[in-house]
């Protein structure tokens, strides 16, 4: 039997004007093996197009094309790759190395795409650059060879597979006389190894050491003539290798951990390439996580700083709706006693036996208490004013200028503050006479030091529309308390018992009233049910600091809303980047598609190497993302620290764990398209790619 036959083969092109170009007609021709022959004819003749049918790489013919009794007409895709794989090798004219391959992977390839163990692939690929004469090119890549080495590469890569047909199209039409002789030695050699070697050549020299020669024309097979002159070489060492270890990894396919590595070859290739869009997409992930850091930063600070100020065992209502921070609404004793016992039933429905308490009705074991808290204003506009004299130097003849200041909030001492929140070493919470002030106080009546003011006296003067003083009011400062959350704003806090007193002395004010009710519960479930009871109650609301918290919130919610839609319009780009950088990969790389196709590689595995490369694109960019962001995170961080006195930056784990997700995500999805279409290339128009 006959290893290839050719029966009544035809081949057409389809033009543009939709007329029919015949390339190859009624071809009939049978080879064997051990024969070396040399296809002839001008430009155009067909002879290239002949080796593309019979190297499996054109299945768009009619008649039969027989290989060791098979059809190829009849071979489904993945049987043609396979047929690629182990049954042709190639050798170009212009000898197609992979350029950013070193010699040994380039001869590899082939068994790469078939999962052959390391070990086997690199002794059999070392044996066979051996006996080519490039032991000590192994390591160097195509650049660094001459021209005759580049083409013993290609032939090494043809042979590596054991195959049974060599297909050399124009092997020695880029080489010099003497490398040609060398070239035509080896495949000479070859075919006495026993395979069938095809040339296609111009070349009368190349046609004249051959056993065949067959003359193409038009088409036509005008010629088939045998050289009566050939004689084999009889060689004891012989080029061809019988490993047979490795026939079973054979049947095998491009393994991920493989197409993992040629990725990583193809991307250290065009490093700075894609070092710049990692840069690109990386840009779009330091945003992101940046934006979550804001947000959780923030949010955890605000929430930290209202904790700080309550208590757990503290229930706190005030009104909803209809007032404002100016001017709150207060409560009537008859709306805090319906309210007590709404609460009772709640909680008695709940089988909670705690009781609220009025002082109303128990003036000594009472639970629930009051409070007053209003936004005074700020500077000249406030409705709240604190005159402090310095005390005198000693400098004679010196004017001791008083020093007023503008209150920006009123908070009457909340039940929650305990000695805790006072950041003077003296002092303490105050009663009657008495107020504490924010750590502003510094700034506002010009104090060094705020130890110097704790037991100081004050003049306080307040003309509010709730609260109205008929004349300054001289108190003393019992100490200084954290008000983190009004930090740079100047608070000042007082008895409730004690404003209601000193306004009570003013008839043409109101009667103060409370704005605010403490309950005392027994325990943090008590102080839950209370609060699920208040929000159950749409005229009834939680604290100031849950009003702030929520307020920020938010704010923050809108921020991050705004943030969100920036990063993901940048993540789009950068998808988009991703894509077209890839995409302009595919046809920067076509030829080198068209060498692996030729070599047995399936649509799926070129769709593999590529879609790994986008892989691997959204990991470098998800790293590169992630050290920038702890970069630029640390030195906000130190600015904030320095400024603010703490950082609004809270960078979770999982946010860096989030982006390098996302960045994975969009890679993957922007390479489909250009995987996909590096798979569906035509290998035949790949090789002719320039």
């Amino acid at each position: 039997m006959k290893v290839l036959e050719l029966k009544n083969i035809y081949k057409d092109y389809k033009l543009e004007n939709k007329e029919k170009f015949t390339a190859l007609e009624d071809i009939n021709i049978s080879f064997d093996k051990g024969e070396l022959v040399s296809i002839v004819g001008e430009s155009g003749s067909g002879k290239s197009t002949l080796m593309n049918l019979i190297g499996g790489l054109d299945s768009d013919y009619t008649g039969e094309l027989k290989i060791s009794g098979s059809d190829l007409k009849n071979f489904k895709q993945k049987e043609l790759d396979d047929y690629r794989k182990k049954k042709i090798g190639f050798v170009f004219q212009s000898f197609n190395l992979i350029p950013h391959l070193s010699v040994l992977d380039n001869v590899t390839i082939g068994l790469t795409l078939s999962n052959v163990k390391e070990s086997i692939k690199t002794k059999k690929a070392t044996e066979l650059l051996e006996k080519l004469g490039l032991k000590d090119q192994i390591k160097k890549k195509p650049t660094q060879l001459s021209g005759g080495q580049k083409q013993r590469v290609a032939i090494a890569r043809a042979l590596i597979n054991d195959p049974d047909i060599i297909l050399a199209d124009e092997p020695t039409g880029a080489l010099d006389s003497t490398t040609t002789e060398q070239i035509l030695e080896i495949l000479k050699e070859i075919a006495d190894d026993g395979k069938l070697v095809i040339m296609v050549t111009h070349s009368e020299k190349v046609a004249k050491i051959s056993s065949r020669v067959v003359e193409i024309s038009d088409g036509k097979i005008i010629s088939d003539s045998l050289n009566p002159d050939y004689k084999k070489i009889e060689k004891e060492k012989h080029l061809a290798l019988d490993n047979v270890e490795d026939k079973k990894a054979k049947e095998g396919h491009l393994s991920l951990f493989s197409a993992f590595k040629l990725s990583l070859h193809n991307m250290w290739a065009s490093k700075i390439k894609n070092f710049l869009m990692a840069l690109g997409v990386s840009i779009s992930l330091i945003s992101m996580i940046l934006m979550l850091s804001f947000g959780a930063g923030l949010t955890s600070y605000i929430s930290d700083q209202a904790a700080s100020f309550s208590d757990p065992k503290i229930a706190t209502i005030t009104k909803a709706g209809g007032g404002s921070i100016t001017n709150p609404k207060t409560f009537t004793e008859e709306e805090i006693d319906k309210i007590a016992d709404d609460i009772n039933i709640y909680l008695d429905n709940k089988g909670n036996d705690f009781k609220v308490v009025t002082k109303a009705e128990d003036e000594y074991d009472y639970n629930l208490k009051y409070g007053f808290n209003t936004l005074a204003g700020i500077g000249d506009a406030s409705a709240v004013k604190i005159t402090y004299t310095p005390e005198s130097t000693g400098e004679e003849g010196e004017e001791i200028k008083p020093i007023t200041s503008g209150v920006f909030y009123v908070y009457t001492t909340p039940p929650s503050y305990t000695e805790k929140n006072l950041i003077t070493k003296n002092g303490h919470l105050c009663g009657r006479g008495e107020i504490m002030l924010s750590s502003a106080a510094s700034k506002a009546l010009n104090i060094d030091n705020l130890e110097d003011i704790v037991g100081k006296q004050v003049e306080i003067d307040i003309k509010h529309q709730n609260i109205n003083l008929p004349a300054p009011l001289t108190v003393t400062i019992s100490s200084i308390v954290d008000a983190s959350m009004f930090s740079n704003m100047l608070v000042m806090y007082i008895d409730y018992d004690y404003l209601k007193e000193i306004t009570a002395n003013n008839a043409d004010a109101p009667t103060l009233a409370p704005t605010t009710l403490y309950i005392l519960t027994d325990d943090i479930k008590t102080t839950n049910l209370i609060n699920d009871f208040i929000a159950s109650r749409p005229d009834l609301s939680d604290s100031l600091e849950d009003k702030l918290v929520r307020m920020f919130d938010e704010m923050l919610d809108t921020f991050s809303t705004a943030l969100a839609v920036i990063a993901g319009i940048s993540l789009v780009v950068a998808l988009i980047m991703i894509l077209v950088v890839l995409y302009m990969s595919v046809s920067e790389r076509t030829r080198e598609i068209g060498v692996l196709k030729s070599i047995g590689a399936r649509k799926r595995d070129i769709k593999q190497i590529f879609s790994t490369e986008s892989f691997l694109v959204g990991v470098l960019s998800g790293i590169t993302g992630i050290i920038f962001t702890l970069i630029i995170g640390g030195i906000l961080t130190i600015v904030f620290n320095s400024i603010l006195g703490f950082s609004p930056l809270c960078m979770k784990w999982y946010y860096f764990l989030e982006a390098i997700l996302i960045s994975v995500i969009i890679s993957v999805l922007a390479g489909l398209y250009p995987s996909a279409k590096a798979a569906r290339l035509d290998p035949v128009e790949s090789l002719r790619h320039e």
